[in-house]
């Protein structure tokens, strides 16, 4: 592969491959989503459990201490009795709002396209 060519800029670690894989699951975007549109940034574990329907604690977990280790969010323990844990958007965190906003807002103007999909992949397996 020459420096500069197409195949380059698609190689496994390129980083649209990268930004992609942080979004995987639809997990880590809505919680980026919910921690900015209704949290300010800031919430605890129920909180954020409450706030996203369908999550199972589990998954919630899972994916809070993965985008922690990612820089995404920090975790800060209240010393009370029990301990509270709140979860905060980095700085990294704040600047990946933005592109998930876009493509929500894109979802969000064209239901109708994706209402279609849903409907054209039930069609299909069936």
């Amino acid at each position: 592969m020459r420096s500069g060519t197409p195949e380059e800029e698609w190689r496994e670690d390129c980083a649209p491959r990268r930004v992609l894989s942080l979004f995987a699951t639809k997990w880590t975007s809505m919680v980026l989503h919910t921690l900015d549109a209704l949290h300010d940034g800031a919430a605890r574990t129920g909180v954020l459990q409450r706030s996203i329907p369908g999550i199972s604690k589990k998954m919630l977990v899972q994916t809070l201490r993965e985008m922690e280790r990612l820089g995404l969010i920090s975790r800060h323990v209240e010393r009370v009795v029990p301990p509270a844990v709140e979860y905060r958007l980095t700085s990294l965190g704040r600047r990946f709002v933005e592109p998930v906003q876009l493509l929500y807002d894109w979802g969000r103007d064209n239901a109708d396209a994706l209402d279609r999909l849903h409907e054209d992949a039930a069609e299909s397996r069936n």
